[in-house]
């Protein structure tokens, strides 16, 4: 019996431990409007893919090769980034370690990610990635302008009720709460921008903002 127990001890240590890895190696992040994504992204980009392949990009601490996609794209319009245009972009080899996944058959998309210290422009499942076509004509429209101007603004991300704001710069975001979705009526048409008191509120409309603010509670 006591073999047994210890036997079965030994076996459930091991199912938690392999419960870890994988937890630890699922890729999780936290939804963000699309204003947000072009705040914090070093590179906004629209973009189609021409070529795939998968290469090495170094060795981890134990001496194991790195394995990484490495998209070929054609660059169609930068938003945000360097001088220089991007002809490829990285991404981790499957989902699980938070890899995206990229279309060659044409499809255009406006992708933003990192650019790291080689020049290298690196994305993830937790960059805002769309088909260009499935933008709404704001979204598209904000990211040579509007998006930036509010930059100095926080989206808060409302998820149940009470939902707080703890400062004028903030803006509610309440697309799940209200949509049960995140690309809901917010993220589609609205951008948080600050005015000329400084606090932030939601604007809607394709022309640059002017008086028409709205309330902070109207979306």
């Amino acid at each position: 019996m006591i073999w047994t127990a210890n036997g079965c001890f030994v076996t459930l240590a091991i199912l938690f431990l392999w419960r870890v890895e994988e937890i630890a190696e699922a890729c999780s992040c936290s939804p963000a409007h699309p204003q947000q994504a072009f705040c914090n992204s070093d590179v906004v980009i629209r973009a189609k893919v021409v070529g795939e392949q998968e290469v090495d990009v170094g060795n981890d601490i134990y001496g194991n090769p790195i394995k990484r996609i490495k998209y070929d794209i054609k660059q169609m319009k930068m938003f945000k980034g360097p001088a220089n245009d991007i002809d490829a972009i990285y991404t981790a080899p499957t989902s699980a370690v938070c890899g995206v996944n990229l279309e060659n058959n044409g499809k255009e998309y406006l992708i933003t990610g990192k650019l790291e210290t080689d020049g290298t422009m690196h994305i993830t499942l937790c960059d805002f990635l769309e088909p260009w076509d499935a933008l709404s004509d704001t979204q598209k429209k904000s990211l040579t302008q509007r998006y930036e101007m509010g930059c100095d603004c926080k989206i808060t991300r409302c998820t149940s009720i009470p939902c707080v704001l703890n400062s004028p710069t903030e803006c509610l975001w309440t697309d799940w709460l209200i949509e049960q979705k995140v690309n809901g009526r917010q993220a589609k048409h609205f951008a948080c921008i600050k005015r000329s008191d400084d606090s932030c509120a939601w604007y809607r409309a394709a022309a640059p903002p002017k008086k028409e603010f709205m309330d902070i509670e109207d979306p």
